[in-house]
């Protein structure tokens, strides 16, 4: 099972994410998200577990847990939906700008 976990510490490394979830279960990959030009973590990321079971105990004992003063959120993850529109069909706004005459009185 793959687990969303939100509002980590930003100093909080994968291997120290890895040994908190290792705490109930057998973690197969950890991944924090970091911010692709800084390098610096986002405040989330993603733990694999191999059991749905030791996943989901770990998602109940750990959501709102406190680590290093902030309350993560923990729960499981869900697939990204592929393929389709961001939205409305038609498009809106834009327009506007350019160079505009003006007359004079």
């Amino acid at each position: 099972m793959n687990i969303y976990v939100g509002n980590l510490p930003f100093n909080l490394g994968e291997e120290d994410l890895k040994e908190i979830f290792e705490e109930y279960g057998a973690v197969g990959e950890t991944k924090i998200i970091s911010d692709k030009f800084s390098g610096r973590s986002k405040g989330f990321g993603f733990v694999e577990m191999e059991s749905d079971e030791e996943a989901n105990n770990a998602i109940k004992e750990l959501n709102n847990a406190e680590v290093s003063g902030r309350n993560i959120k923990v729960n499981e993850s869900k697939p990204r939906e592929t393929g389709g529109s961001r939205g409305g069909g038609e498009r809106r706004g834009g327009g506007g700008g350019g160079y505009q005459r003006r007359e004079r009185y």
